[in-house]
């Protein structure tokens, strides 16, 4: 009877606690559909209810990233205007990366994409479609786009003069990708949120970027100059976001360095140096997954990067090799046409990648010690300002005033990472007679007041002043900052100077530590935000009027302006007080019948007789050894008839599987082993070449090489897009 009761009661046990877990499971369903509603906002945009966060839980945090590469020929690259440069192929795909974080009451969104920068125009086109989407979820100040600065990406998404002029003017299928590739990163962080922690960790890096204006920096004051090690910032500040058991979503850095490591005579789209940072980080996080897939997203971010080269090997004159590291950047024979910028690679793509590499490294070991948790709640504030007119209050007894826009005559110089085509040198502070006579006669002499702001910088175009066929330069800047803790970032509306960006940090962090309203603030400049403006020196680098100086188109004040400004939107996040700022004037929204296109139309693509479309020109070799490289050329169509190429590719590497029976893709035109280069001939004629350059780690085995793409042709009055692709003969790869 002993051992029967004994069981009963462990019976009664058993069904009271199945049934328990039953019920609780039940609801544990019922919280977690409930949250996941509210998290991504499908059903609700309105703020978040803290009762439904989960114990522990610092944030909700979502990453997402998209393809944003746009046109790949004819369209000219952004960043060199070099209207020679147009693109003619893939090195690597370019990418928006959108971060997502909200405190249960406020969220704030940080974009980091591989173009050369954000402009108003793409700006107000993003904002557009996601008010469109989400309502005022996501808004103008809470949401930061910043370019990365890529110079091998394609322009066309600019609505003022100067952009379109260099540009083939507005260019549709250009901003659109962007937009696009910019939105759709963000749904599809949107859709990702979760609860999460997020981690903050910072060091140096080095060997990786070199002052590019020395002499520049060497006119702030000495005392100034003493505080720092570098005439470079080198720190890399690093963001390690996990879920709630620790398994890693993203990392979003910020890193001061140009990237222009590819050089003015590159064709192809490509991210450069940062973007080969996040490929590294992503290969390596998502495991097993071709570029551009897997859940993982790594962004490393422009900063204070306006001075500063990855070309580590510094100027020297191409003609006998010595240094031109002077105040022109001028040699004794060829001028200024002769003193350029390498290395430390023995060409771009090895220097590409080692300044990739560099950074990828330091972020990889920074992600992984990263211990200092990011606690705190979420801030955003922004306005609209009007830079052409703005007092500053220099001192208790003095005032300084920005300026209408307008670029000297070193702004034609170029720089030591890319020259000018003309004889212009860095450092004029006096016009050309012969140079100033051409622009009165075309455009017109700039003002006595537009002179005299800007001095001692010689006007080359006064852009404030030219309003057609639309203005050359906005009036209307974005000045915004967020906040996620203890982590300030500045959203800087151009190209900042290394010291421009240490006083727009420090004024950043005063203002939000004084009197203790704020503790332990750690400010970051993310450079390149949400309209272009050129550069930002400080003003005593302004007055030597190297290119960075003659590119600050607001006059010798702005840096001091912008300090002002973002001391405001920081005193306003410190002291609870954002509600109270003035929105500011909105800027301007050109229709699209004002904007200007100057691309020509795909003509009929041609074909050489007797051949088709994809036919195989130049076969592939029986047979390559690991480092080797891998050619085949296509009878081709012009990848612009391929319309939106958005996560597709124009070629692939095909691998053949023994025990399947079957092709598998081991690299897409995303790899960076992979380069697509597309040859345009006479009378519309074309060829494709495609590369692959065998790494190290390619497995022994057959392969194959495949491109795709779409040629135009008429019927009868009208003209159609088809499809074509090319196979080439198997090949094998051999240790």
């Amino acid at each position: 009877m002993a051992r029967k009761a004994e069981r009963g009661v462990f019976s009664t046990l058993e069904v009271f606690f199945l049934v328990l877990f039953v019920l609780m499971t039940g609801v544990a369903a019922g919280l977690a559909v409930v949250m996941a509603v509210s998290w991504n906002g499908e059903k609700s945009h309105g703020k978040l209810d803290p009762s439904q966060m989960p114990p522990k839980t610092t944030y909700l945090i979502g990453v997402g990233r998209a393809d944003c590469t746009g046109p790949v020929a004819d369209i000219p690259l952004m960043g060199y205007a070099s209207s020679e440069q147009t693109a003619a192929g893939i090195h690597t795909r370019l990418y928006s990366r959108a971060f997502i974080v909200d405190d249960w009451t406020q969220r704030v969104v940080f974009v980091s994409a591989d173009i050369g920068m954000v402009s108003q125009r793409l700006r107000l086109e993003v904002l557009k479609k996601l008010q469109a989407k989400y309502g005022d979820l996501y808004r103008q100040d809470n949401v930061v786009l910043s370019g990365t600065h890529t110079h091998s990406g394609p322009a066309g998404y600019f609505q003022y003069t100067l952009f379109m002029i260099t540009s083939k003017g507005y260019i549709k299928p250009s901003i659109q990708a962007i937009v696009n590739g910019i939105v759709k990163s963000i749904e599809i962080a949107h859709l990702n949120l979760k609860p999460g922690r997020i981690f903050m960790n910072k060091g140096e890096v080095e060997n990786s970027n070199l002052n590019r204006s020395p002499l520049s920096y060497l006119r702030n004051p000495p005392e100034e100059r003493q505080r720092y090690g570098s005439n470079t910032d080198k720190q890399l500040l690093v963001l390690k976001f996990v879920d709630l058991d620790g398994d890693g979503l993203g990392m979003l850095s910020w890193f001061a360095v140009h990237p222009v490591s590819m050089n003015n005579t590159n064709r192809m789209v490509s991210s450069d140096n940062l973007g080969y940072a996040s490929y590294l980080f992503e290969q390596e996080k998502n495991g097993g997954s071709l570029p551009g897939q897997g859940p993982f997203v790594a962004a490393f971010s422009s900063s204070n990067q306006g001075d500063v080269t990855p070309n580590t090997r510094g100027p020297h004159c191409l003609n006998t090799g010595e240094s031109c590291e002077n105040l022109n950047s001028s040699c004794p024979i060829g001028g200024t046409q002769m003193c350029l910028a390498f290395g430390p690679g023995a060409d771009m793509f090895e220097s590409t990648k080692i300044i990739g590499e560099n950074i990828y490294r330091k972020a990889k070991e920074l992600y992984r010690t990263a211990r200092q948790e990011v606690h705190g709640p979420i801030g955003a504030a922004h306005q609209w300002v009007n830079m052409t007119d703005i007092t500053v209050q220099l001192n208790s007894t003095h005032t300084g005033q920005t300026c209408k826009p307008a670029l000297g005559h070193s702004f034609a110089a170029g720089t030591i990472d890319g020259v000018g085509g003309l004889n212009f040198t860095q450092g004029s502070v006096e016009g050309d007679p012969f140079w100033d006579g051409i622009r009165d006669a075309l455009l017109g002499a700039p003002s006595d007041e537009t002179i005299n702001c800007h001095k001692p910088k010689p006007i080359l175009f006064s852009t404030g002043e030219m309003t057609k066929p639309l203005p050359w330069h906005p009036d209307i800047v974005d000045v915004q900052i967020i906040t996620v803790g203890s982590l300030a970032i500045v959203a800087v509306p151009g190209e900042v100077t290394t010291m421009g960006g240490r006083r727009i940090r420090e004024a950043v962090k005063n203002e939000m530590e004084f009197e203790g309203r704020l503790k332990n603030m750690e400010v970051v400049i993310a450079g390149l935000c949400n309209v272009y403006t050129h550069y930002i020196t400080t003003y005593e680098e302004y007055q030597i009027q190297r290119y960075e100086g003659a590119s600050n188109i607001y006059g010798p004040h702005s840096l001091s302006a912008y300090i002002q400004l973002f001391r405001g939107l920081a005193r306003a996040i410190a002291e609870n007080k954002v509600s109270e700022l003035l929105k500011g004037p909105e800027p301007p929204y050109f229709k699209d019948s004002q904007l200007i296109s100057l691309l020509p139309l795909v003509p009929v693509d041609k074909k050489p007789a007797n051949t088709s479309f994809g036919e195989v020109l130049e076969q592939v070799l029986p047979s390559y050894g690991l480092g080797e490289v891998v050619k085949v050329t296509f009878v081709s169509g012009n990848p612009r008839n391929s319309g939106d190429i958005a996560e597709k590719s124009f070629l692939t590497v095909e691998q053949y599987e023994n025990m399947t029976q079957q092709w598998i893709v081991v690299h897409t035109d995303a790899s960076w082993e992979t380069r697509f280069h597309w040859i345009k001939g006479s009378g519309a004629l074309s060829n494709v070449t495609v590369e692959w350059h065998i790494p190290t780690s390619a497995l022994p085995g057959s392969y194959r090489v495949r491109h795709f793409g779409h040629y135009k042709e008429r019927k009868g009055l009208t003209t159609v897009i088809k499809p074509y692709e090319g196979t080439s003969d198997m090949f094998t790869v051999h240790n």
